[in-house]
């Protein structure tokens, strides 16, 4: 193999490694589904969500709030 063809397979193999490294380590949000078969894990989160006004509207706050609200049958807000 040429030493310019290595060199790009090594580029593009570190290029997709750190990619798939951004892809895993992004924001953890859990699904609605997720939440509602952790109903106590989503019982954490609407409280922390609640006392923390300011991530009240993150994906993980809303999801958690939805699996509560279809779990327990309560009205959406």
């Amino acid at each position: 193999m040429k030493k310019g063809n290595l060199i790009m397979l090594v580029a593009a193999v570190l290029t997709l490694l750190v990619t798939v490294f951004k892809i895993s380590n992004a924001e953890d949000n859990k699904t609605v589904a997720w939440y509602s078969a952790n109903i106590k894990v989503a019982q954490a989160k609407n409280k922390e969500c609640y006392d923390n006004p300011s991530i009240k509207s993150s994906p993980d706050c809303l999801n958690a709030q939805h699996a509560l609200e279809i779990s327990f049958g309560l009205p959406s807000k």
